[in-house]
């Protein structure tokens, strides 16, 4: 089987290596996050909110620090807005139930604003719109929903034709104002339109956790048990995703990838292996 390294696409920088990486990711505009904090937080236990850095670094090195004042998720998601501001939010919202789930902070790290979008966040994107898309895993399967950046739901998948309601968002790409998704439990390929349309395709390939899309090209990456580091590749069709090959994807250096988090924006899959300090990236462009 043939195997594809990453590329390697940003560092966090080493005079950050001592801090935990709580959250991180990489922006609809190309641009990396890490959410810092001390120390790792303790499984089931609370603690006030915290000031936490956000160091972003951009495509040419560029390095800007912004400190996000009094952060309440422990276990959060994170993206930026267009505007240069955050958003964090927990990925459980059992106590954040009165309104305080998803924090919206300005570029100077002040909190302008909360709301909660329920349960159980498997991801959330900020699009270049500035939308948030929010894709639900199974505890609570509300499907997908985009929200404006101050709260209001402006989109919700309901059931699918054909496929029923969503029980777990796998997999979420967000290009521009146009999301693609692959929900358990069938696994049909979603394209999300602005206007809120659905194009729906039917699709062979199980377990995937991470998707790109290029003209007329698709690739998903990950599954289960043997093809976790599986990356499959294929054309999109008027009905349906044809399977045209898989292989491996790796480590720059040829390694498997082990843990790992993935965000998909567009043609690409940026993968992200412990200790979380460094992004790669998997070009479907390329």
């Amino acid at each position: 089987m043939q195997k594809t390294a990453l590329v390697p696409y940003a560092r966090l920088p080493r005079a950050y290596h001592s801090r935990h990486v709580l959250s991180s990711t990489v922006d609809a505009f190309g641009t990396a996050h890490w959410l810092l904090v001390d120390r790792a937080p303790e499984p089931g236990t609370d603690s006030p909110p915290f000031d936490a850095p956000v160091v972003s670094v951009h495509e040419d090195g560029g390095v800007e620090v912004t400190e996000l004042g009094a952060v309440r998720a422990r276990w959060p998601h994170l993206d930026r807005l267009p505007d240069g501001g955050f958003v964090v939010a927990s990925s459980r919202a059992r106590r954040y139930e009165d309104g305080n789930q998803v924090q919206v902070f300005d570029a100077l790290g002040r909190e302008t604003w909360s709301f909660s979008v329920g349960d159980a966040i498997e991801h959330l994107l900020v699009g270049t719109t500035g939308d948030l898309w929010v894709g639900h895993f199974d505890e609570n399967p509300l499907g997908i929903r985009r929200w404006g950046a101050t709260g209001g739901i402006r989109w919700e998948s309901g059931e699918i034709p054909g496929y029923g309601w969503i029980m777990d968002c796998y997999a979420m790409n967000v290009s521009g104002s146009v999301a693609w998704a692959c929900p358990y439990t069938d696994f049909p390929l979603l394209e999300i339109r602005p206007d809120g349309s659905m194009k729906v395709r039917a699709n062979t390939v199980r377990g995937a956790h991470a998707l790109a899309v290029h003209a007329g090209r698709v690739a998903f990456f990950g599954g289960y048990d043997k093809d976790r580091d599986r990356i499959a590749l294929g054309d999109l069709t008027a009905s349906s995703f044809e399977l045209a090959d898989i292989g491996l994807l790796t480590l720059p250096d040829g390694g498997p990838l082990g843990r790992r988090r993935s965000v998909c924006r567009g043609s690409r899959i940026y993968v992200q292996a412990e200790p979380f300090t460094e992004w790669c990236v998997f070009d479907l462009s390329a």
